[in-house]
């Protein structure tokens, strides 16, 4: 068997992280995933990425928490919970230390998230036309120019 190479384990973990940011990680899940031992992981990642494992998953929950402020009208208690965290005082304490404002700050700066939606033009046409149709218009007798081409 060739050995594979610790940096390999490494991104084992790294990938796990980026995946699953949301559901309930801890940095032993993470060295279990690059079979190594939890301390030596530590060491290792620091090492390689040049952060601890705990502060990568943060800042990649941080990171998805930005993107659904600005792109979404849902609850930041909402968002906090979505990206995997549990507190949203510590939410708000990480974010506003990592982008310099609070979540609510963030969101404010960016235009709103109904900014951002785009709706086809065939949709907005079929949503356009007028919806007010009665049961005599169904059975309505087909015009006479259409009859003649039968």
């Amino acid at each position: 068997m060739i050995p594979v190479p610790p940096a390999r384990h490494l991104l084992r973990a790294k990938d796990l992280a980026d995946a699953r940011y949301f559901d309930d990680l801890t940095v032993a899940d993470l060295a279990r995933a690059a079979r190594l031992s939890r301390a030596h992981f530590s060491h290792e990642f620091r090492r390689a990425f040049g952060q601890s494992p705990h502060a990568y998953l943060l800042t990649r929950r941080l990171e998805r928490a930005a993107a659904l402020l600005v792109t979404t009208d849902r609850a930041i208690i909402e968002i906090c919970l979505d990206v995997g965290l549990k507190s949203v005082g510590s939410f708000t304490t990480s974010f506003t230390r990592a982008y310099g404002l609070s979540p609510s700050q963030y969101r404010a700066a960016f235009p709103p998230a109904s900014a951002y939606a785009r709706v086809p033009a065939c949709v907005v046409r079929a949503y356009g036309r007028p919806q007010h149709r009665t049961f005599r218009e169904d059975a309505a007798p087909a015009p006479a120019y259409l009859r003649a081409q039968r």
